[in-house]
């Protein structure tokens, strides 16, 4: 006996579908193919990320199209999985049908309404659906839990790189970004002073104003060093001025993010955490570096020695951000000259500018 298109498709094609859109749509299309009443349906997922406990793709018979929603709170509990049921609800004009694809612990439902309510044959086939596509479904989880865990402990640049099969020693990418550097000061002498969970809950507190700025204005975190960060704004799509234009302004929300924290730790009676940013603009590599087995992607080049140098003079110059000369030619914002200055290990002097 032939397989319905829906069930062939879950046995012969779905492994290769590439996100929870293209599986939703494609399954979707081949129900209606076997004559399947649909008017929508969707696919809940339990997301393995730190901030994304589930993801909904939500798809309409009428358009086509397929909308995402994020689940932040909680962990997904099949029995509050109301934003699939309510949104199914008010635009079809039968019952939701919801099956699980592999059982509860799979962490994925699949959800369906008509144009009528759905026959017993109609009904089976859904539940057929939902049973042959777990494993395809498992395996697009795993895939995608794959990409967070690298995502969240590499950074994404890094991720695509290990998820492209970069797995040697080899020549890294030369990229020309402007260079954000920012680092904490005093910060080994205040963890002697506090509690280790103090110094972690700061730690974070400033990772999150720093990263957080950064990742808005379109940077790229490469590294956590210590207490300090590594970001950069490639220039490519964008040109000079523009990626540096977007460091400044990544700066100054920052600095905004970092004088709310401060008040807040003042309400608590804890001190403020001092900090230095230095931006500059130039060529890095970026590459895999380490022992045959245990490889670690790092930034290397001048222009990374200059950056974190430069950071170096915030406290004597009493400055919180400085940036060097080639980065300020290619800003029409207002800066302070402060003259040539000689940074350790760099042989030509920089010339050095604080911002108004």
């Amino acid at each position: 006996m032939q397989l319905p298109s829906a069930l062939s498709f879950l046995v012969d094609e779905a492994i290769d579908a590439p996100d929870g859109d293209a599986f939703l749509t494609a399954l979707a299309t081949r129900l209606v193919a076997d004559g399947m009443p649909l008017s929508g349906g969707a696919l809940t997922q339990a997301a393995t990320h730190p901030v994304i406990e589930r993801r909904t793709w939500l798809w309409r018979a009428d358009t086509g199209s397929v909308i995402e929603a994020l689940a932040l709170a909680r962990p997904l509990d099949f029995e509050h999985t109301h934003v699939a049921r309510n949104w199914l609800a008010g635009i079809g004009t039968g019952a939701v049908q919801e099956d699980f694809a592999g059982g509860p612990s799979d962490g994925a439902v699949l959800a369906w309404t008509g144009t009528r309510p759905f026959s017993a044959s109609e009904s089976e086939l859904l539940r057929e659906a939902a049973r042959f596509a777990a494993a395809p479904l498992a395996l697009l989880a795993a895939r995608s839990t794959l990409a967070a865990l690298l995502t969240t402990y590499l950074g994404r640049r890094s991720a695509a790189q290990v998820l492209a099969g970069r797995l040697r020693r080899e020549p890294g990418e030369t990229i020309r970004a402007a260079l954000l550097f920012a680092d904490l000061r005093g910060f080994t002498e205040l963890s002697e002073s506090i509690d280790p969970q103090e110094v972690i809950a700061a730690l974070d507190a400033w990772f999150d104003r720093i990263a957080g700025a950064v990742h808005a204005f379109g940077g790229e975190v490469l590294k956590f060093i210590g207490d300090g960060v590594l970001a950069i704004f490639p220039i490519g799509e964008r040109d000079a001025p523009a990626a540096c234009d977007a460091a400044l302004r990544a700066v100054a929300a920052a600095r905004a993010g970092m004088d709310h924290l401060h008040r807040a730790r003042a309400a608590q009676g804890a001190p403020p955490l001092s900090f230095g940013m230095a931006l500059h603009l130039g060529e890095m590599l970026w590459g895999n570096i380490g022992t045959a087995d245990r490889l670690d992607f790092t930034a290397i080049g001048p222009a990374v020695n200059l950056v974190s140098r430069l950071e170096g003079l915030c406290r004597p110059l009493g400055r919180t951000v400085l940036l060097s000369g080639t980065f300020a030619a290619e800003t029409t914002q207002s800066l302070i000259p402060l003259g040539e200055h000689r940074l350790r290990g760099i042989a030509a002097p920089c010339a050095v500018f604080a911002l108004q």
